[in-house]
């Protein structure tokens, strides 16, 4: 634990009571001096510190920030966000998971970045991450499965975001096949999820979500204002964006727990109910250059496929990857 974070932990636990420089210094075993200059740096991140002669500190206020000082006070996990790898700025924090979990990162390990500059989504478009107002996060997972049974990931971290966002901010978020939830027919999250593999283990699989929180309306890039938005432009009002961190992660822990004890049924249930393109009709494009497969969303197979009834054959198709209308 750095300093900082040292002395954030005791002005926490003290609560309203002043904590004298004195009992600061020898609590951190540092000089008054060294505890003047933490305060300071405090202050500069974006704390707010009262500070009174012969009495000391108290802390009234926190930045909205996602550093682990931010993150891991109050968070219910047994391994999820137990490491915290921050960056102020990252290209993407799937690549900077990737390198760690290559080195032998942990399975639960937390990359979470303020900004990302160079996110990927799917089919290889850009994600970015402007500084301050969204989550750029990817988790380490190192799942004893099959390598084919890989996609379930993908489905158990959308139902644990969507019920997270639910859980903290009440809006009705919905999932849009195959790894997008969207409020009111907009995206407000996404969820990219890659895989590093033998014949027949895993070795490591990379989760990552971009959510869209504090971003208003009007900021978002003209392309895409009418098909995006943010928790913040739904609410009218800002949202805390570690609560928001801490309820994705005890979420997903837990849904990521039933996968692994054979309970994924039940989570895929969870999937069914919040999703918004099982009985609607749908067009969904291929990745690979196949005829577009047109007909009614009828359900979602335990892989991850998304099982389409075509409108002109009566055919149920499979399908496994793809970019989905809904045309309800």
């Amino acid at each position: 634990m750095s300093s900082r974070d040292a002395v954030l932990a005791v002005l926490r636990e003290a609560g309203e009571r002043w904590v004298s420089g004195e009992e600061l210094s020898r609590s951190l075993g540092v000089s008054r001096t060294a505890v003047w200059k933490l305060m300071e740096g405090l202050r500069a991140a974006g704390y707010q510190l009262e500070a009174l002669p012969r009495q000391g500190y108290r802390l009234v206020g926190s930045p909205d920030a996602v550093t682990p000082a931010e993150i891991t006070p109050g968070l219910a996990t047994r391994s999820f966000g137990r490491q915290i790898e921050y960056r102020e700025s990252v290209g993407s924090t799937n690549d900077l998971a990737k390198q760690l979990a290559r080195a032998g990162a942990p399975e639960g390990l937390l990359v979470i970045a303020d900004e990302q500059t160079a996110g990927k989504g799917r089919l290889g478009r850009a994600w970015t991450t402007p500084r301050g107002s969204a989550l750029a996060m990817s988790l380490v997972l190192r799942p004893a499965l099959p390598p084919v049974q890989a996609p379930r990931v993908t489905l158990v971290a959308a139902v644990a975001v969507a019920e997270a966002v639910r859980a903290v901010t009440g809006l009705p978020v919905g999932i849009k096949w195959p790894n997008d939830l969207q409020v009111a027919g907009r995206k407000v999250c996404g969820i990219l999820t890659e895989m590093e593999a033998e014949i027949d283990r895993v070795a490591f699989v990379v989760c990552g979500m971009g959510l869209n929180v504090n971003l208003p309306r009007e900021s978002l890039p003209e392309a895409f204002r009418s098909s995006a938005t943010s928790l913040m432009a739904e609410l009218g009002a800002s949202v805390g964006r570690a609560p928001l961190v801490q309820a994705m992660l005890a979420r997903f822990e837990e849904a990521y727990d039933e996968l692994l004890s054979g309970r994924f049924a039940a989570v895929l249930e969870r999937w069914r109910a919040l999703s918004i393109t099982l009985g609607q009709p749908v067009r969904v494009l291929s990745v690979t250059g196949e005829a577009a497969v047109e007909g009614l969303a009828v359900d979602v197979d335990e892989e991850g496929a998304l099982l389409v009834r075509e409108s002109a054959s009566g055919v149920l198709r499979r399908v496994f990857a793809g970019e989905v209308t809904l045309r309800g």
